[in-house]
């Protein structure tokens, strides 16, 4: 048993297929979705959202939050940015958090604070997210 599934960005569609699971990062914990799993529509945080592909396969994607919507037999995520996992660059991402951690330091206003929090917060997931598929490669 399956569903469709349509990993979407604001720029893009990202996967679009069948599916034997989804994992997602939601705002409470990790969600799995399974077949004929109840209509629900929640908010996504930034994390990795890995796909069970009917053939047994498992891809992993990044993305900076946004929202799952569970139908019948169709399931979305909408994000405003995912990445494949294999694509992303730990060496930027590193270098990213870095330069958001200083941004932390040297608040120069509570806008700047919230902004570089929220970016600290996705690049630490990236950079997890890197890690846990390198290990899964090995």
């Amino acid at each position: 048993m399956d569903f469709h599934l349509d990993i979407v960005s604001a720029e893009r569609e990202i996967w679009s297929g069948r599916a034997k699971m989804l994992f997602a990062p939601g705002e409470m914990g990790e969600l799995g979705i399974l077949p004929r799993h109840s209509a629900l529509l929640t908010l996504l945080i930034p994390g990795e959202v890995r796909v069970l592909g009917i053939d047994d396969t498992e891809q992993s994607y990044f993305i900076t939050g946004g929202i799952l919507e569970v139908q019948p037999h169709i399931v979305t995520v909408l994000s405003d940015t995912a990445i494949r996992a294999s694509d992303l660059d730990e060496a930027a991402a590193i270098e990213a958090r870095q330069r958001a951690e200083d941004k932390l330091i040297a608040r120069k206003s509570d806008m700047d604070f919230a902004h570089a929090k929220a970016e600290l917060v996705e690049l630490s997931a990236m950079i997890e997210i890197i890690k846990r598929v390198r290990k899964r490669n090995i």
